[in-house]
């Protein structure tokens, strides 16, 4: 079954202004009294959770594997007349494709978990080449310790509309005996209280524990670790028990 990740149209229904505005918020409350002024997003997919820095003043750069997501991403930052630079490669190479270091590298959009634990190791390690002594490593995943605790199978959705459609979106989750995950993604859209479109897609995870990662940050010698809900601005939610979290941690000056 196809990945939504090649539908960049379905991936992107869920975006709006108020979505953008409330990302360019999680971003104000990350990098506040932190000096980024160059960001690289290593997973940047179509620039929905990374374009909003632009309105910080700061210069982007991403790149990803996926040439449809890069080609969403560029359109929208061209309509936002937002400047960046990007290239379409692996993150588990990622630090031979950009010549110079940033202030921050991040991987967004809980895009870690699509491979083996050892192989997010190799990914921080990629992006910690990047990242300026003094700089900063960032990411964001799901709560994958509570997926693993709770085994919940369904996750829902508001229902949210385009236009006078509205659109349904649950997932349901299979859990394997080889520790990988699928995610079921089920969409259906309705008009006039009939459904004319259904849409299904796979993706597939293995769960990685916030212990690994941060665990690996202290390895190579990061600082001031910072875990924070996700989206960072709802400051009231247990980070334990939150679906989703973001770390930031600074690199050693000397480093």
């Amino acid at each position: 079954m196809a990945s939504v990740y090649d539908r960049a149209d379905i991936y992107d229904l869920l975006e709006d202004e108020s979505r953008y505005e409330a990302y360019e918020r999680h971003w104000e409350k990350v990098l506040k009294d932190r000096p980024v002024k160059t960001f690289l997003d290593v997973s940047i997919g179509s620039g929905s959770v990374t374009l909003p820095l632009a309105g910080l003043g700061i210069r982007l750069s991403g790149s990803d594997l996926s040439k449809t997501m890069l080609e969403r991403c560029r359109k929208k930052a061209q309509l936002r007349q937002v400047d960046i630079t990007l290239k379409q490669c692996d993150f588990r190479a990622v630090s031979g494709e950009f010549p110079e270091q940033f202030d921050c590298v991040a991987s967004t959009g809980n895009s870690l978990p699509y491979v083996s634990n050892g192989d997010v190791l190799l990914t921080l390690g990629q992006m910690d080449r990047l990242v300026r002594p003094g700089g900063y490593l960032y990411f964001d995943v799901r709560n994958w310790d509570k997926i693993l605790r709770e085994r919940n199978r369904f996750y829902l959705y508001n229902p949210f509309f385009d236009g006078d459609t509205r659109i349904n979106l649950i997932q349901v989750w299979d859990y394997h005996a080889d520790d990988t995950m699928t995610f079921n993604l089920l969409y259906t859209f309705e008009k006039d209280n009939r459904i004319f479109q259904k849409e299904k897609f796979e993706e597939h995870y293995i769960p990685v524990r916030r212990q690994l990662l941060l665990d690996r940050l202290r390895e190579m010698g990061y600082e001031d670790i910072r875990i924070m809900n996700f989206p960072a601005y709802r400051e009231n939610v247990d980070v334990e028990e939150a679906d989703w979290y973001c770390v930031i941690a600074r690199k050693e000056a000397g480093a």
